[in-house]
């Protein structure tokens, strides 16, 4: 697929102010959603697919202008790599454990679908999420009246 579009810029044909890993921070870039499998110190990519952000996939000017294919639609970030590890072990590719970044990690609909999977992971997560032990309970505060 090759897609005709800026990189960067300010004109409104550029592509959405959104989170550029390459840069790490918000720029007007492309979006990819990646899947790579490892062993020791070599990766070898198997999965490589677009991610259109919401407003873009609902605008058909803009779409036609850059060239995105009809084909793809809004569909999150985490839905697409679950479906891409769909595609992969459908085809046969065996893997060990599952990493992701935050972006992924902080999704509280990615982590049980990887564990429904039967899959092994590992999720970044950021500063300002909390986690609590899975036997964690919660209780009503005694009433304070006497």
């Amino acid at each position: 697929m090759t897609l005709h579009c800026q990189r960067k810029g300010t004109s409104r044909w550029a592509w959405p102010h959104q989170h550029c890993g390459a840069l790490g921070k918000q720029a007007n870039c492309q979006s990819l959603v990646s899947l790579t499998l490892a062993k020791n110190d070599v990766p070898l990519p198997l999965g490589l697919r677009l991610y259109l952000p919401e407003a873009w996939a609902n605008d058909r000017e803009r779409r036609d202008k850059v060239g995105v294919p009809a084909a793809i639609a809004f569909r999150t970030k985490w839905r697409i790599a679950l479906d891409e590890i769909d595609r992969l072990r459908d085809g046969g590719v065996r893997f060990g454990t599952v990493l992701a970044d935050a972006g992924y990690g902080v999704c509280a609909d990615f982590r049980p679908e990887l564990t429904e999977l039967s899959l092994t992971w590992a999720v970044g997560i950021s500063s300002e999420q909390k986690f609590y032990p899975s036997n964690a309970r919660t209780r009503m505060p005694r009433s304070s009246h006497v």
